[in-house]
């Protein structure tokens, strides 16, 4: 039977203070870069790459292939995450993270530079997708690495606020890919932008490398997984246990994998669904203009910097689970007003609805990298948080925009939309409640 280990961290030494806030900036920076990266293409996928990498047939075609694309980099993501996590359980946290973000950088780099299915015919569309692979790969393998570095070397008692530096990498990527986009638009005539202005922001992938370079310099391993690795080499047979923690997730713990995923497919699916679909939705078909609808979404996503930290501080006080539901619980129950306002065609309503939205992603997307870490222990954890955070990224953030258009073209109404939220909503909301009834179950049989 599948059962939630024991979240209990090993005896380690306790980090010197400087120590843990210079870990703790390189992954709040890590997340930041790599998941900027990986937006700049959701944006250029909503914008440009369907008339420049698909061009036959209609618009809808068109942003269809290339949301398409998009969701690609999604299903590579569980690979990353479970190469990176036995790795990463097996040979440490921030060898995965360094190979990560070169990876990404070099990928996001490449398309940039890639040339148009005008200039080399099919090869332009293969080749976007292998790097959007690349991507893909590169993000399973980061978010765990950057996750893990910051809560294994949190003080007692704040391992969800340490957590919550690696989710602020989400906002702080999309206001950045938002405002670099801007840039690039407003400094280029339209025809200069798709011509070039686009490939700019995929250009500063360049950058990721410098940083990758001072997290293989600087930082140290984290204190759990030295624990664990001395402890695991005091045991008889530590060779054996070692060789795959994926065996050891599969075979005891699968369970605990798919409810994490289930718990928050919602929210990868509802944030997606707001930065890309919305952004093809309304300058597609509401004939809203680029520039406003970006500058929303930037002022929207600032706001994200506040309450995910409060909601993982305040996790750290009254428990994840219970912040976690309330996040998805609202999610579900501000769907159908959320595209009500939408629909209106006034920007004003587009932010209230998309700002109320993001509210509730952030009081559940900030305990989650502390609850996620906590539902195993520190030598499968990668493998385990990886999988779970990666299986709702491919069920929910991939397809969703996908989803999105489809439901719009399928039905004619945006309500198709909202159901899917709802239905995601409900599946999160079952997940959370059998995860909380293990939690108080291991709780009693522990007293």
């Amino acid at each position: 039977m599948d059962t939630a280990p024991s979240a209990q961290p090993l005896t380690t030494p306790t980090p010197a203070a400087p120590n843990r806030r210079r870990v703790a900036g390189a992954a709040a920076l890590a997340s930041a870069v790599e998941w900027y990266d990986y937006f700049v293409f959701g944006i250029a996928a909503a914008l440009v790459l369907g008339d420049l990498y698909f061009p036959a047939g209609s618009s809808t075609a068109g942003v269809l292939a290339a949301f398409a694309t998009f969701a690609v980099g999604f299903l590579a993501r569980p690979i990353g995450g479970i190469v990176a996590g036995q790795l990463g359980d097996k040979r440490g946290r921030k060898p995965m993270l360094v190979l990560a973000l070169t990876l990404m950088g070099v990928a996001t780099t490449g398309i940039g530079l890639l040339p148009t299915y005008e200039t080399i015919g099919v090869a332009a569309p293969i080749l976007l997708v292998l790097l959007r692979v690349a991507q893909g790969v590169a993000v399973g393998a980061q978010w765990g690495g950057a996750m893990l570095l910051a809560t294994e070397y949190a003080p007692e008692g704040k391992r969800g606020i340490y957590g919550s530096v690696v989710q602020l990498g989400v906002p702080i990527g999309v206001v950045t890919a938002n405002t670099v986009f801007l840039l690039a638009g407003a400094l280029t005539t339209e025809s200069a932008f798709t011509a070039w202005g686009w490939r700019v922001p995929f250009l500063v992938g360049l950058l990721v490398l410098g940083l990758a370079w001072y997290i293989h310099t600087r930082v140290e391993e984290t204190p759990e997984f030295r624990a664990a690795e001395r402890a695991l080499a005091e045991k008889e047979q530590a060779q054996a246990a070692r060789t795959s923690p994926l065996r050891t997730i599969v075979r005891g713990h699968l369970g605990t994998v798919l409810l994490a995923g289930g718990s928050f497919a919602v929210n990868t699916a509802t944030f997606y669904i707001l930065i890309t679909g919305v952004l093809d939705y309304t300058t597609r078909e509401l004939d809203m203009e680029r520039g406003p609808v970006l500058t929303v979404s930037l002022c929207v996503s600032l706001t994200q910097l506040v309450l995910i930290p409060a909601s993982a501080a305040l996790s750290d006080r009254i428990g994840r689970i219970r912040i976690y539901a309330i996040g998805a619980a609202g999610i579900g129950l501000w769907a159908v007003p959320l595209f009500l306002l939408i629909d209106t065609g006034s920007l004003l309503w587009l932010a209230v609805g998309t700002f109320v939205a993001s509210c509730f992603l952030s009081i559940m997307y900030g305990p989650q990298a502390a609850l996620f870490a906590e539902l195993f222990t520190p030598e499968m954890r990668y493998t385990g948080a990886s999988l779970g955070y990666q299986i709702a990224a491919v069920c929910g953030g991939g397809l969703a925009p996908f989803v999105m258009v489809l439901l719009l073209e399928a039905t004619g109404t945006s309500m198709a939309v909202s159901g899917y939220i709802v239905a995601l909503a409900v599946v999160a909301l079952l997940s959370i409640k059998v995860l909380a009834d293990r939690a108080r179950a291991q709780s009693g049989s522990a007293g």
